[in-house]
């Protein structure tokens, strides 16, 4: 006789273009309501950093999945969107690739920051040791290992680390 129940029965993947970005494009708390207007009164130029960050309020355009969270170069600006280029990792190769986006899915990116600020402190290392007539060491250096010394016993009694016994209390 044929029984009517699937014995077991195997659900596909979506095939969808926004498939798996349920908490990706979505608002953090808080955060809901419509865009502020600051968004729309940054200036972004030629050769900008900037960080990809899909906003999901705003549908048009938005960037692939792939370029979420990824940073890249802005190389295009028109009225309302941006072009960039990022690289992107396909199969063994890494291809630059310019996609356009809406400025509410992109902003600056912080991660010239420090080395900026190295920059400005080198420069004025430089103007000092040049005031001075002194040689100065502008290159990070790795931290050096601490130097050698006794410990003393004296004040300092040594403590005894072990396990606590096990008691079953009923």
């Amino acid at each position: 006789s044929c029984s009517l129940a699937v014995p077991f029965a195997k659900m596909t993947n979506t095939k969808g273009y926004r498939r798996g970005t349920r908490y990706m494009f979505s608002k953090k708390f808080k955060t809901n309501g419509p865009e502020h207007l600051s968004t729309y009164m940054k200036i972004y130029k030629t050769g900008d950093i900037v960080d990809i960050k899909g906003n999901g309020a705003i549908q048009k355009g938005m960037p692939h999945k792939i370029y979420h969270g990824k940073t890249g170069r802005v190389f295009n600006v028109t009225r309302r969107a941006v072009g960039v280029v990022v690289n992107k990792r396909v199969k063994g190769r890494i291809l630059a690739k310019k996609i356009n986006l809406r400025v509410e899915h992109i902003f600056q990116s912080r991660c010239r920051e420090d080395f900026l600020k190295r920059v400005k402190a080198n420069d004025e290392k430089k103007r000092q040791a040049k005031k001075e007539g002194k040689r100065v060491q502008l290159k990070r250096m790795p931290v050096q290992p601490r130097t050698q010394h006794f410990v003393r016993t004296k004040r300092n009694e040594p403590e005894v680390v072990e396990p606590i016994p096990y008691e079953f209390v009923a």
